[in-house]
């Protein structure tokens, strides 16, 4: 019983399953004089995440931030990219997932630029 009890502690304490809300995220985003926009409309995978979307442009580079509903929902986000990503496309490099929050980046981001995305995950 006492294992049940830690295990569970320790898993409600991971930040992994931590619950986003994109409107919150991405006014925090916004503030930091990031250009915050919807997503492309290329990108289906985003137009279908239940928790909403958004694109951010970057110094030479940007992301696709979606939520998923919770982190179960966010993992099928995470492998429906992962089931239709070109082969030459380095997926594990440019995919990121955060609780139920998937970045999705154009490149690899710089610690500067996940710091950005991350630190504004509310």
């Amino acid at each position: 019983m006492c294992i049940v009890v830690a295990l569970l502690a320790t898993a409600c304490g991971r930040p992994g399953l931590k619950t986003y809300d994109a409107t919150k995220s991405r006014a925090c985003v916004a503030s930091k004089a990031a250009h915050v926009g919807p997503p492309p409309a290329s990108d289906f995978i985003a137009s279908t995440a239940l928790g909403g979307a958004f694109h951010v442009k970057l110094a030479r580079n940007a992301v696709t931030v979606s939520f998923g509903s919770n982190p179960t929902n966010a993992q099928g986000l995470d492998d429906a990219y992962r089931n239709v990503h070109a082969k030459n496309v380095g997926i594990d490099d440019v995919l990121r997932m955060q609780g139920n929050a998937v970045m999705l980046w154009h490149q690899h981001p710089t610690d500067e630029q996940l710091a950005l995305i991350t630190g504004c995950l509310k």
